[in-house]
């Protein structure tokens, strides 16, 4: 008899194992409690316009290639990817900096907008490459057993690994001017962090960008959910959105049946957890839960105040990408990292993704996703009565500071969360977007395990387990956990790598 996996939510990890799991013909169904799936990286629509909720950066797309193939698909015939050409516009007041994965131009516009910097990117490109090569397979491993700590792999990248140095700091050896050395720090925000904490290991986070690309997908990202969906279910996994966990039922060290708040139950050889991991450890244990006090005692990452607008009209001179740099991106940091503050000089990310995909908005018009980093909700701040007064001075800074001088007269379509809206209507402890922050003491064996610690059967997927957010990593934690069950019933499977350049 096949066996029974549940796995609660349909985000990215969810997907990704299901996905996986069905292949390897296993049972499996996927409860989802709301009406589509993706989690946070679902679709959100107002009305004809069409909006990612969260990830807009497709990098490491090899780890997607690989995942679908792991399901016995090939991504391309589901999704189309363009390969973004410029990457990213950054811009600090005059100053810009359009990013490439173009080695050649990329050096000559840092040597356009800081003259002299030039071999500082040669420096930083040939040594990111052998530091990634050392780096890579210790985020393919999973580290549940204490053992894992001293694997070759990972005593080979030791030096980069146990380092209090910080991203910022690996930046200083490369690059003397402040605002190019965030050109490759702000790639810390992916995790949610600032680049004064970040771990140094995560500048490979900008090296896989500037060496890889990053991509657009045909619909917004939220169409790689759909499309995992879609595979999930040709491979006979079976799919019930609007189905709400009450709670995961626990006997002894195993999870014996997932209960739906219609008081349905489902029993099951194995359980798979894609809600946030702070919820889910808190809310759905069943007399396993740990309490919401111990559980805020971690730390966490930065929240994001999001601003979905909807024009009528298209900026055709906007870039896809822009990142707008707060004026003092040190105190903006340090505000965020307070978690009291909301910066009044903030960063500000925009993407227009009209310009080269104008399915997303009716024709002539487009729209705009607006993030802005900020704090998560663990001091209680009361974003209901201050998110207009924010919203108005992200518009001024957006109109002051690109070619949209007249945004806010073509705005017929708005919706905002703020870090509120992500604890409340998203289920995201404390608000923070991007989970548990990436500090050494939650990282690898000290972070929440791909096999929940306590459990024989219970699996951990998604940005609150090894090896960490965003996507590439969440989709790395749905094949870990895939394997890991497999390996406990003895059921073979063969890894599929498109990297061996880095895991050699």
């Amino acid at each position: 008899m096949s066996k029974k996996i549940i796995i609660v939510g349909a985000g990215p990890g969810g997907l990704t194992a299901g996905m996986i799991l069905a292949h390897r013909g296993l049972d499996v169904t996927i409860v989802e409690k709301r009406s589509g799936v993706g989690g946070r990286n679902a679709e959100l629509r107002l009305g004809e316009f069409s909006f990612d909720t969260g990830p807009t950066f497709l990098h490491q797309k090899f780890t997607l290639d690989e995942v679908f193939a792991e399901a016995g698909k090939q991504a391309a015939d589901y999704l189309e990817f363009q390969l973004l050409d410029p990457m990213t516009r950054l811009s600090w007041g005059e100053v810009a900096l359009e990013t490439t994965s173009d080695a050649a131009r990329m050096e000559a516009n840092i040597e356009a907008a800081f003259p002299g910097h030039g071999e500082g990117f040669r420096r930083f490109m040939s040594d990111h490459a052998r530091k990634l090569k050392t780096i890579y397979p210790c985020l393919l491993r999973p580290y549940h057993e204490l053992k894992a700590m001293v694997s070759p792999t990972l005593l080979k990248a030791l030096p980069y690994v146990a380092t209090t140095r910080n991203v910022m700091d690996v930046l200083q050896q490369y690059f003397s001017d402040e605002r190019l050395k965030l050109a490759f720090t702000f790639q810390a925000k992916y995790l949610g962090m600032s680049p004064w904490n970040c771990p140094a290991l995560f500048s490979i986070i900008s090296y896989i960008e500037y060496k890889y690309g990053i991509y657009h997908v045909r619909g917004g990202l939220c169409k790689i959910s759909e499309a995992m969906s879609r595979v999930f279910q040709e491979n006979g996994g079976s799919l019930r959105l609007e189905c709400a966990v009450r709670e995961i039922q626990c006997a002894g060290r195993r999870a014996a049946a997932v209960v739906l708040e219609s008081g349905e139950v489902l029993h099951c050889d194995d359980v798979i957890v894609n809600a946030d991991y702070g919820h889910a450890a808190t809310r759905l244990l069943n007399g396993r839960s740990v309490p919401v006090e111990a559980m805020a005692r971690k730390k966490y990452s930065c929240s994001t105040f999001m601003m979905y607008l909807g024009l009528d009209t298209i900026y055709p001179d906007e870039p896809h990408h822009h990142i707008l740099f707060a004026d003092d991106y040190g105190r903006n940091v340090a505000d965020i990292q307070s978690q009291r503050r909301v910066s009044e000089d903030m960063s500000i990310y925009v993407r227009n993704s009209a310009i080269n995909d104008p399915g997303v908005a009716p024709a002539g018009q487009s729209g705009l996703y607006i993030l802005v980093p900020t704090i998560n909700t663990r001091h209680g701040f009361h974003w209901h009565g201050q998110s207009a007064a924010y919203r108005d001075k992200v518009l001024t800074r957006l109109e002051d500071r690109t070619g949209m001088k007249d945004l806010r007269r073509h705005i017929i379509a708005e919706r905002i969360i703020t870090p509120v809206d992500w604890r409340d209507e998203q289920d995201v402890f404390m608000g923070a977007t991007f989970n548990l922050a990436h500090t050494l003491d939650q990282m690898l064996y000290l972070r929440p395990h791909n096999r929940m610690a306590g459990f024989d059967n219970l699996y951990l997927v998604g940005g609150g387990t090894h090896p960490g957010s965003g996507l590439p990593t969440i989709y790395e934690s749905g094949r870990i956990s895939s394997n890991l069950l497999c390996d406990s019933h003895g059921l073979p499977y063969q890894r599929v790598d498109y990297a061996p350049q880095f895991s050699a």
